[in-house]
């Protein structure tokens, strides 16, 4: 089985974001294949620094191993406006639920700020995930050239209460 569609074999801990992980988040950003090819200039520039850890809601995935955990994904939770502003799954370990496992995480820290429902601007690649992660599909961000010439979907988790 390969390594995109086996499931979680390693310990995953998701945990509170911290300074020091801003450089291999920013890494985990520009090095994504969902941004290649057109995509590339989206992430160029991209930097996610200690300054956006601290202003925002950002969580890691981590990964138990040898190096003592490997950060395979991540997501940042804004809560006014609410949405959900980043999330990214490390290219090789995409297909291993670490984006569910995410974006379950993410609702239930959206749930405790008090959240029933917040947006997502969806890059078009990770549009079907979001589908099936049950996301609902709300309208079109339209392009904003130069950053981002083309439009993107727009989704919108409802978050239940328990």
């Amino acid at each position: 089985m390969s390594s995109r569609t086996s499931p979680i074999s390693q310990p995953i801990t998701i945990r509170r974001a911290v300074a020091r992980d801003a450089k291999r988040l920013t890494r985990l950003v520009r090095g994504s294949g969902a941004y290649e090819g057109k995509y590339a200039a989206a992430v160029a520039g991209y930097r996610v620094g200690p300054d956006y850890i601290e202003a925002h809601r950002v969580f890691v995935a981590v990964g138990a191993d040898e190096h003592g955990g490997r950060v395979l994904g991540f997501y940042s939770l804004v809560l006014a406006p609410p949405e959900l502003d980043l999330l990214f799954v490390a290219d090789e370990a995409q297909g291993r639920g670490i984006g569910r496992l995410l974006v379950a995480h993410m609702q239930s820290e959206a749930r405790a700020a008090g959240l029933d429902r917040l947006k997502v601007v969806s890059h078009l690649p990770a549009e079907d995930f979001y589908h099936r992660v049950g996301a609902v599909r709300t309208g079109t961000a339209f392009a904003n050239p130069p950053a981002v010439p083309w439009d993107r979907p727009e989704f919108e988790f409802r978050i239940p209460s328990e």
